[in-house]
């Protein structure tokens, strides 16, 4: 069943932004039922994989099962840039751990000030259009970091 809703304030220019940025592959991570920035991105060329809890297609793209707690690594492998809408916490560490694993940046789009300090990663604000969000790109000096040091330091974080 294909489901979608309606859309978010600077998707479109959340959207350019990505492919301005990016070439190749982006991962969306916990699409749930709103698919307006992956669908721009595809229209725009970029390969856009989605994933969620539960497979199923959101207005006619793809959703991957996965669970970014245990994730299917090959779902990421070659993405330069993993992305989320209005991720929780916890949810954006263990984006930063995937994310530092395979080499990509993280870009979330905060519901409200909900915004984590993912370890080995600069944070920036960035302000493009009417679109607000928060780029994260590897920390050169923490560059040779492992992915399970990330996470320790994660867990560590949410206590």
């Amino acid at each position: 069943m294909a489901t979608s809703i309606s859309s978010m304030r600077g998707a479109e220019d959340l959207a350019g932004y990505i492919a301005r940025n990016y070439r190749g592959r982006v991962v969306e991570v916990g699409v749930g039922y709103y698919s307006q920035v992956a669908g721009l991105l595809a229209a725009q060329g970029l390969q856009v994989t989605l994933t969620d809890r539960e497979e199923r297609l959101v207005a006619g793209l793809k959703v991957e099962k996965d669970d970014i707690f245990s994730p299917r690594l090959e779902l990421y492998r070659g993405a330069g840039l993993i992305y989320s809408i209005r991720p929780p916490l916890e949810i954006q560490l263990a984006i930063g751990v995937v994310a530092a694993e395979i080499e990509a940046n993280v870009l979330i789009r905060p519901l409200m000030e909900e915004v984590a300090r993912l370890p080995g990663f600069s944070r920036r604000l960035v302000n493009w259009g009417r679109a607000s969000f928060y780029l994260y790109g590897r920390d050169k000096h923490n560059a040779t970091e492992t992915a399970g040091s990330s996470l320790r330091k994660a867990d560590k974080l949410m206590k």
